[in-house]
């Protein structure tokens, strides 16, 4: 069903092109039935070449005759989009955004448009192992919420969620948690580098023990707490690595951290361009 939809993309960036990858690998959407707009031509010209669909900088054009809408903006640059776009979605489209902090009601406002999905992919989704937290207006038909769902499904996992809410906290836990991954990777290779180690060889420890710390705990029962439990003996030198993380405030750091992401996703839905300075 997918294959046969007209797929537009409003904003040809690193998550819009993932998505386009995704619809071509994954989901078996020819080329032919896609189109990509936005203002850079030299980068609309790489997308044809690289991908081979159509692609325009007018915006209005770009969906006149499509049927699935994607808005894959940057979020200060979803105001000026949505008032091109007023009046032009077509009445049977659906309109799916991936605008972090982006409310349904807000979307559908500026479009007069009823049918909207918004969705919080995350950076994964370019190799299809990303996780994407989802959901719709009521104006979305049965047939439209399928079509959504195979366009997410082509990026890895998808999660539906009734409540919007959920939404923002995608974003501040799985949408940016890639980021927090790297960080804390990053910081393991420069203790390896510190320790000793070529930076090659603590790169390639770090990523093998994350990747195979991951598959353990998708292969095992356990809780996480039992299979940390499980490699700290008493005394033992994951016991006091594991001590001092607490006395540094490892924990706490990582929810004030997320915590944050969450509040600047719900100021961006408010329309607030600019988080707090020294906000604690």
């Amino acid at each position: 069903m997918l294959s046969q939809q007209r797929i537009v993309f409003v904003g040809p960036g690193v998550m819009g092109e993932a998505i386009v990858v995704g619809l071509l690998a994954r989901a078996g959407v020819p080329p032919d039935r896609i189109r990509m707009a936005g203002p850079r031509p030299e980068r609309l010209e790489e997308l044809a070449a690289r991908h081979h669909v159509a692609t325009t900088t007018d915006n209005r054009a770009a969906v006149a005759d499509a049927d699935i809408v994607v808005i894959s903006v940057k979020p200060q640059s979803l105001g000026p989009v949505l008032a091109q776009l007023h009046g032009a979605i077509p009445a049977g489209a659906m309109v799916l955004s991936i605008v972090a902090g982006a409310r349904l009601s807000d979307i559908s406002g500026h479009l007069e448009h009823p049918a909207i999905a918004r969705a919080m992919p995350n950076t994964p989704a370019q190799i299809g192992e990303g996780i994407t937290v989802w959901t719709v207006t009521a104006g979305v038909s049965e047939v439209q919420k399928a079509l959504a769902r195979e366009v997410l499904a082509s990026l890895g996992k998808e999660v539906f969620a009734e409540d919007e809410e959920y939404l923002d906290m995608a974003t501040a836990l799985s949408g940016t948690g890639p980021a927090y991954v790297f960080l804390f990777m990053e910081a393991m290779v420069d203790a390896g580098v510190h320790l000793g180690f070529p930076r090659r060889i603590a790169e390639e420890l770090v990523v093998q023990t994350v990747r195979g710390s991951v598959a353990f705990y998708e292969h095992s029962p356990s809780h996480l707490a039992r299979l940390r439990n499980q490699v700290t003996s008493p005394a033992g030198t994951t016991a006091a690595a594991l001590y001092y993380l607490d006395k540094a405030g490892f924990r706490p750091a990582i929810s004030r951290a997320i915590w944050a992401a969450y509040e600047r996703s719900v100021q961006l839905g408010r329309g607030k361009k600019r988080a707090p300075v020294g906000n604690d």
